[in-house]
């Protein structure tokens, strides 16, 4: 006699498993994913902490407004900074160059009366020709890029004293100034909100998510693994909900900065080249495996110049900022900005042997020290202490990067 036994159907294709299965596969995708959502979780994380010891001053319009408008030359800088990371290379002379352009700014627009906006193009002309030169020792030469840029640190922090004589030299034109501290004009009804940039935030959004759902199209296209529809879900969820906080908070205010604009622009533009053009992808191939790289037809030399050459006109748009925001060119201009660019790069994501990192992790990373330093600030915390956790913050970002490699490993 057989009894009847009957077999548990399957689920429905696409169908999400039911019960503990969904947490499973949720966990496990996190956990897969754990590089790209790791640092995100931490900088919510460090926000909701600093809010809640702050009262909530960190989270308050002008201070959000403030903390854009501070670290938004740390944040140009990180990206070309992730670049040459991705590359396999380290530019420690961002920091002197960025002094040295908005020396060259103040020399041209208040000692020679040059009209502002043909002295920015010429100052982002000097930055190319400070990246050119150095790349070209890099990159055709053979000379390490530790050796070259450490001696370009020396070198521009020298010609900005030389420039400068030692002093501050300003004011600039209203004109000017607004690069580094104005907002977009308000126009539209009166909604107690700044209109522009709630339009700016929906429109954001909407691409924000159109991005996404296309990449993770793509991604299905060619056969990639993609994170679980729910943690896809959860993520995009969290993006819109960051957006939109962030788009009330600043239309409560003046509005949102015009170097944000400019920053978002950045971040669009070296996103799609790093994700989407051939440069990106061959940037990425000489940092992970160099001699690979180059048996597939990858001109290296050309590909590491070019770097350079874009972390040059960077490094010039941050030192246009920085003077622009402080309404003068100092001579103590940009110290420690290099080490700041290089810390936002590893604590976003980037690996310390090359060909790992994104554009949206540098700004990640940026904006994790911007928020400690704004917190401690006002939590009246002293600047060796602020030290202390900043380098706490670095060595356990790269411990995570170190484990994370090994995980995967085994």
């Amino acid at each position: 006699m057989s009894a009847d036994v009957t077999a548990p159907a399957p689920p429905e294709r696409g169908g999400p498993p039911a019960g503990p299965g969904v947490l499973r596969l949720m966990l496990d995708g996190l956990r897969r994913n754990m590089r790209q959502y790791g640092m995100v979780i931490a900088l919510g994380l460090i926000v909701v902490l600093f809010a809640v010891w702050t009262d909530g001053d960190l989270l308050l319009p002008r201070n959000v407004s403030n903390l854009v408008l501070q670290n938004s030359y740390i944040l140009v800088l990180a990206i070309g900074m992730m670049l040459v990371i991705i590359s396999g290379h380290i530019d420690l002379s961002v920091g002197s160059l960025t002094a040295f352009v908005g020396a060259f700014l103040a020399v041209l627009n208040v000692r020679h009366d040059v009209p502002w906006p043909l002295a920015l193009v010429l100052c982002l002309l000097v930055g190319a020709a400070a990246g050119a030169v150095q790349g070209y020792l890099i990159a055709y030469l053979g000379i390490p890029s530790f050796i070259v840029t450490l001696a370009g640190m020396l070198l521009f922090r020298g010609l900005t004293e030389i420039l400068l004589k030692g002093q501050t030299l300003g004011p600039f034109p209203d004109g000017l100034q607004k690069i580094g501290n104005g907002f977009l004009p308000a126009f539209g009804p009166d909604t107690d909100y700044h209109n522009p940039t709630l339009l700016l935030g929906l429109v954001l959004i909407a691409a924000v998510v159109w991005q996404e759902v296309q990449g993770r199209r793509r991604q299905r296209e060619f056969a990639l693994q993609v994170p679980p529809l729910r943690l896809f879900a959860l993520k995009l969820a969290a993006l819109v909900a960051a957006i939109l906080a962030l788009t009330l908070l600043l239309a409560s205010y003046k509005g949102a900065p015009i170097i944000l604009i400019a920053l978002g622009a950045l971040v669009v533009g070296y996103g799609y080249l790093m994700r989407n053009a051939v440069f990106g992808r061959h940037v990425y191939a000489i940092g992970g495996n160099l001699p690979a790289a180059k048996l597939s037809g990858v001109k290296d030399k050309k590909v590491t110049f070019l770097v350079f050459l874009n972390m040059g006109v960077l490094a010039a748009l941050a030192g246009l900022v920085v003077a622009a925001r402080l309404n003068a060119a100092s001579p103590k201009a940009g110290v420690n900005f290099e080490l700041e660019a290089i810390a936002s790069s590893f604590i976003g994501g980037a690996s310390m042997s090359g060909g790992v990192g994104t554009v949206l992790g540098a700004i990640i990373g940026g904006l994790v020290l911007g928020v400690l330093n704004n917190g401690m600030n006002l939590l009246s915390v002293g600047t060796d202490w602020q030290q202390v956790i900043k380098g706490l913050a670095l060595l356990l970002a790269v411990g995570f990067d170190v484990w994370n490699k090994r995980r995967s490993g085994a």
